[in-house]
């Protein structure tokens, strides 16, 4: 028979489900105690109770999602969780609050989190960033609204696992509402002088690469990951898809091949001692194998080139976009070229086309 019963100065939860005796701690109050027991009635009654496991703390349930994506997801997402949930855990530390429970985390608490990512914290004890040198700084500065979305987002997936592993019967901070994103960096691409500078400087043994980089907007993971297999020189058409170890974050798709860029392939092909259809093109891991190691060589050659500002290899990709959309490419192309799934992605890219939309208005006779 269920029932209510009180031990000092909390009111538990007795009844059972299924042959199984269920024992719960409510907290201080009767009439919540008396509430509480009349839902799990009611739910068993429609049997739409969820039978959940013990409760579990949140920084036991970090460790298993991350046991989980280092199974189930690429590195490359792995080390993102991994990095969000370091944010997260120094944030409990330092309110205090690492021993709480998986079903006390509540949308009060990510908010502070929101808070505690956005402003810049200074950590008396001094805060430590894992790098090789182990360097340790004072203050950790405020993260932009962006990131913290993406790691807010985490964090609530975290908790849908948790859900579906019946840590909790739901999501409580499911209706955690994104920031507005009104401090968003301006993306940064490359003048078609600029350009020339960058592959002036560029060494021989990187030419390739950066060349197709910046004729194809290909991303980072997929032209280290393109083979011989995937270079259809013939077509002219360069086919991005899935490996054994590897798979495109949006799907696999397919990119012609112009004419200044067939005959750096072509070249390159020639070159090659290896061309065996498994065998990677750009054989980067002869120069490097650190992670960086692209990003690495495109500062040494904008600094060569004397190009302010540009960091980023992912702006190889976004000089490729602009240059499209400034020459009249419309959008929906620029999306498929670029593999975005969502058109949206692809409309950072509109305000470089003031004069293609002000053509396409013109075009109306009525």
């Amino acid at each position: 028979m269920a029932r209510i019963y009180k031990r000092e100065k909390n009111w538990y939860l007795d009844y059972s489900y299924k042959g199984r005796r269920i024992r719960k701690k409510v907290g201080n109050s009767k009439k919540i105690a008396e509430l509480a027991l009349k839902d799990i009635e009611l739910q068993i009654a429609r049997d739409e109770y969820k039978l959940t496991k013990q409760d579990i703390k949140v920084e036991h349930l970090i460790d298993r999602f991350l046991e989980y994506n280092s199974t189930n997801n690429r590195e490359s997402t792995t080390k993102r969780y991994r990095s969000i949930m370091n944010h997260f855990k120094e944030f409990l530390e330092i309110k205090n609050i690492s021993s709480l429970k998986a079903s006390q985390l509540n949308e009060g608490i990510i908010e502070q989190y929101k808070s505690f990512r956005k402003n810049t914290y200074t950590n008396p004890n001094g805060y430590k960033i894992n790098s090789k040198k182990e360097i340790k700084k004072n203050t950790r500065k405020g993260a932009r609204s962006r990131t913290i979305n993406i790691e807010v987002d985490g964090i609530k997936y975290m908790m849908n696992l948790a859900v579906k592993w019946n840590y909790l019967r739901e999501n409580p901070i499911k209706s955690v509402k994104s920031l507005k994103q009104d401090d968003k960096k301006p993306f940064r691409f490359l003048s078609t002088e600029e350009i020339k500078m960058f592959l002036e400087k560029t060494p021989d043994h990187l030419y390739p690469v950066f060349f197709t980089l910046l004729h194809t907007g290909m991303r980072k993971g997929e032209v280290e990951n393109l083979c011989w297999s995937d270079l259809d020189l013939e077509r002219r058409k360069i086919f991005i898809r899935s490996k054994e170890d590897w798979n495109p974050k949006t799907g696999e798709r397919e990119i012609p091949i112009n004419d200044g860029l067939y005959k750096v392939l072509l070249e390159l092909k020639k070159k090659s001692n290896n061309r065996s259809p498994k065998k990677r093109i750009f054989e980067l891991t002869k120069y490097g194998k650190s992670h960086n190691f692209l990003r690495r060589e495109l500062l040494k050659v904008a600094k060569e080139a004397e190009i302010e500002n540009f960091t980023q290899l992912h702006s190889l990709r976004h000089t490729f976009a602009s240059h499209l959309v400034m020459n009249g490419v419309d959008l929906p192309t620029v999306k498929k070229l670029l593999g975005h799934a969502d058109i949206q992605t692809t409309m950072i890219y509109a305000h470089l086309a003031p004069d293609h939309l002000v053509d396409s208005v013109n075009k109306l006779k009525y």
